[in-house]
């Protein structure tokens, strides 16, 4: 800031107040940190079972999309639509994990490679129907059915009117089962075993490819519903996207700052959607440009990814001195 002829303290004032200055501004907050704590569950659920997923953003494209289209397409009453709308979410999102999860299991085909190619497939696919089979006003389809809406007058009114939705709530409860699952069921222990020591695993009895298949899915399946986060609450259509939400590349940041745990990736979230909305008002209250923010999510990622290297290198002269 202080380059750019700014002064840093007025420009971090802004920033706060932008999070924290009124209940609207602590709203969209809220709703902006939901879809980055799943796909940052996403990416999490993979790196504890020793992958690493970058087909979150594309995961989270067609799990938006095929919420939107069982909203639209479907008509039930709230209590069967708004679920089925959010599996449709899961299930597209879960397909999408599947097919890398496949390609490494069977063949030993790299997982980042495939997941960074399938998201460019999800963005085309999604554009392509959306033009060209749900197309409405605009460059959007037209919106949900309220049946499968996840608005909330009440957090509506509490927060003076934000996109807050029951979506918060949602993504509160989906920590705790990604928590449930990898250390509470023994699945969850098959699949960071496998992620620990595949040879031993295997050498063990489990099953190594079915739980390198079954951990991209449910990976997959986390990344989708944080579409349906988007298709269902925030947005409540799908439009045709001129480039990356940004939202999946995003969770690679807030599961790495969280240390893939699920308070973790509750708490980096909660940081990262306040820096987006804070920004805002940075812009507008210090003349600050709202890219700042974007340098200092990459300066966070730099030092957590800094912090494995120093770790190596402590180890490695300890071995040393150990040694002589």
């Amino acid at each position: 800031m202080l380059l750019s002829g700014h002064n840093p303290i007025t420009g971090y004032v802004a920033l706060f107040q932008g999070v924290f200055g009124e209940i609207y501004y602590f709203g969209e907050t809220l709703q902006r940190m939901t879809p980055l704590i799943f796909s940052g569950l996403a990416v999490a659920f993979a790196l504890r079972t020793g992958l690493l997923n970058i087909g979150v953003e594309g995961q989270l494209i067609v799990g938006w999309f095929a919420s939107v289209f069982v909203g639209i397409v479907v008509e039930a009453p709230m209590i069967i639509h708004l679920p089925l709308a959010m599996a449709a979410g899961a299930i597209a999102g879960a397909l999408w994990g599947f097919v890398p999860g496949l390609l490494k299991a069977k063949f030993e085909v790299h997982e980042v490679i495939v997941t960074i190619m399938m998201n460019y497939i999800a963005l085309h696919i999604v554009n392509h129907f959306i033009r060209n089979n749900l197309l409405a006003s605009g460059q959007r389809t037209d919106f949900i059915n309220s049946s499968a809406s996840l608005s909330s007058e009440y957090l509506a009114a509490l927060t003076d009117f934000s996109r807050l939705h029951w979506g918060f709530l949602i993504a509160i409860i989906s920590c705790v089962i990604m928590w449930f699952i990898l250390w509470k069921t023994t699945k969850g222990f098959e699949l960071r075993a496998v992620g620990f020591n595949k040879n031993a695993s295997s050498y063990a009895g489990m099953n190594v490819n079915f739980n390198i298949i079954l951990s991209m899915s449910v990976s997959g399946a986390f990344a989708g519903v944080g579409g349906a986060m988007l298709g269902l609450g925030t947005y409540q259509y799908a439009n045709i996207l001129p480039a990356f939400t940004s939202y999946g590349f995003d969770g690679i940041a807030v599961a790495l700052l969280g240390g893939s745990t699920s308070i973790g990736i509750f708490l980096a979230a909660f940081l990262f959607g306040g820096l987006k909305e804070g920004a805002n008002n940075m812009q507008a209250a210090a003349g600050v440009a709202p890219e700042l923010v974007e340098i200092i999510i990459a300066l966070i990622i730099f030092f957590v990814a800094s912090s494995y290297l120093v770790r190596w290198i402590y180890t490695k002269l300890q071995f040393k001195k150990e040694g002589k």
